[in-house]
């Protein structure tokens, strides 16, 4: 079977824990994910463990049931999903200052966060007018869908949330804020990092987007579009499905069904968003690629530069 057509089971974790030896870690992992075939991108940090991994569904078993068995990681959260395919191309650790970047190393998670509110508790808090609700995520993860009603804050890094919210939160901490990422690693830290401001009534979604798109039945959910996620999947729907959206090779963010309409839109080149951005010579060099990666499809290749070519 090939890695294009074979089942890949799909492991999003993270924990927040102190880490003594991040280099050391790092060293355990890469042996792990050697031994068990895995792909995918692991980064590790004095404050703990991120990432999101794929292989085959008894390697991933083993790898959390590892990781668990690790005196930091007894109660490392992650959450399972499934690609046709696989959605990396490797598997690399890597050390980082903070596993999820907030600029802030004085926050800490695994001392304080906001109050964890289950996928099926979500619905009722932020149909709350009164509750502010807010999107952690970057904007482009934004446009690809979000919570109906949602604040985004258009950030183009999570850095800049602690800007966003020192202008548009602080006359706010009487309010019930509401908050929501991905996976939940964000909102842990956001949350952390209002409280430490004088917040009092932060709350956030336990497992993040992905938990609720799994739990929540669609014919009850608030949530509107697709789940951008970091892999060659690029979106995720109800049930944890694949969505429609693909990925532009010029920008890296989600291209909609409706933005391959636009005159602005051309194949592994550039999409509505970034097509006045690029110059003429790197958009040359992106139509030398997709030559390149025609004739590695033509061979039979399932990616060239680790792309895959699927139009």
């Amino acid at each position: 079977m090939s890695p294009k057509s074979e089942m890949f089971t799909v492991v999003a974790l993270y924990h927040f824990a102190t880490v003594e030896d991040p280099k050391a870690l790092r060293s355990e992992l890469e042996r792990l994910g050697a031994a068990l075939q895995l792909l995918g991108t692991l980064l590790v940090a004095p404050e703990g463990i991120n990432g999101t991994v794929a292989g085959s569904a008894r390697a991933i078993e083993a790898f959390v049931n590892e990781l668990r068995s690790m005196e930091p990681f007894g109660g490392l959260e992650y959450k399972l999903s499934t690609a046709q395919g696989a959605p990396f191309y490797r598997f690399k650790v890597r050390v980082k200052k903070e596993i999820v970047t907030l600029g802030r190393p004085d926050i800490r998670p695994d001392e304080r966060v906001g109050q964890y509110v289950a996928p099926q508790d979500w619905n009722a808090l932020i149909d709350d007018p009164e509750v502010i609700v807010i999107d952690t995520r970057n904007h482009f993860e934004v446009e690809a869908g979000t919570f109906a009603g949602a604040v985004d804050p258009h950030t183009r890094s999570f850095r800049e949330f602690t800007s966003w919210a020192e202008a548009h939160l602080a006359d706010k901490k009487g309010k019930r804020i509401a908050m929501f990422c991905t996976g939940g690693i964000r909102c842990e830290k956001a949350t952390s990092y209002l409280l430490s401001e004088g917040f009092e009534n932060v709350f956030h979604l336990k497992g993040g987007i992905l938990k609720y798109l799994e739990e929540v039945p669609e014919a009850e959910s608030r949530w509107r579009g697709e789940c951008f996620v970091f892999d060659q999947r690029v979106a995720l729907k109800h049930g944890l499905v694949e969505g429609e959206h693909e990925l532009c090779f010029g920008c890296r963010r989600p291209v909609a069904p409706q933005d391959k309409n636009s005159p602005l839109y051309e194949f592994g080149v550039a999409c509505p968003r970034c097509a006045d951005e690029r110059t003429h010579g790197q958009h040359g060099a992106a139509r030398e690629r997709v030559k390149q990666m025609e004739l590695a499809s033509s061979r039979g290749e399932d990616k060239f530069f680790g792309i895959p070519f699927e139009k």
